[in-house]
């Protein structure tokens, strides 16, 4: 009975239930998110495993960028201030792809800069702490021209037992995160 319930419930999830407003705006998924540690730009560590309980974004980002990491940033932050995210508890945990110019200096000036709500940590390390996160979440991260760094761009939206539910590509919206937070929650 509790086998066939989950596959209903992820049958549900994942095939929108006929349009009834039950289906993801992003693209869904159903796998363990991996796990890792890093410190933010305070020195606190921070863990994926330790912030079960709650939803978590987990995206990949660098200060120095011109384009597109400081409007996800704004996106997600935008999405930390619903009633939803607060309902379900919601943290953004932003990874450095630039560990060279990502100090605690330069992250601590973008979360100003962009006035990021404390439930987005902006995590950094050294190439070698990095790296690993990178690899586990496929992301590629090379030095681009004039101090770019060229990388993947998305966002996962993991939900408190610690499975990745929901992709998001670099154009994510706040409604669409607002949404997808409103249905798995029910």
């Amino acid at each position: 009975m509790k086998a066939a319930l989950v596959f209903l419930t992820v049958a549900l999830l994942a095939g929108g239930c006929g349009g009834g407003g039950t289906s993801l705006d992003g693209t869904a998924l159903s796998s363990p998110a991996p796990s890792f540690t890093l410190r933010d730009q305070t020195g606190a560590s921070v863990s994926l495993a330790a912030e079960r309980g709650r939803y978590v974004i987990v995206t990949f980002l660098y200060t120095h960028c011109p384009d597109v990491c400081p409007v996800i940033a704004g996106t997600l932050n935008s999405v930390l201030q619903t009633a939803v995210a607060r309902r379900a508890g919601l943290r953004v945990l932003a990874v450095s792809v630039d560990p060279k110019r990502d100090t605690p200096a330069a992250v601590d000036r973008f979360v100003r800069e962009h006035r990021l709500v404390p439930s987005f940590r902006y995590l950094i390390g050294t190439r070698a702490q990095l790296r690993p996160v990178w690899s586990s979440f496929h992301i590629a991260s090379t030095p681009g021209p004039d101090g770019t760094v060229s990388h993947s761009s998305f966002e996962l939206l993991i939900d408190p037992h610690g499975r990745e539910r929901v992709l998001y590509d670099a154009k994510v919206t706040e409604a669409a995160v607002v949404h997808d937070l409103g249905v798995l929650l029910g």
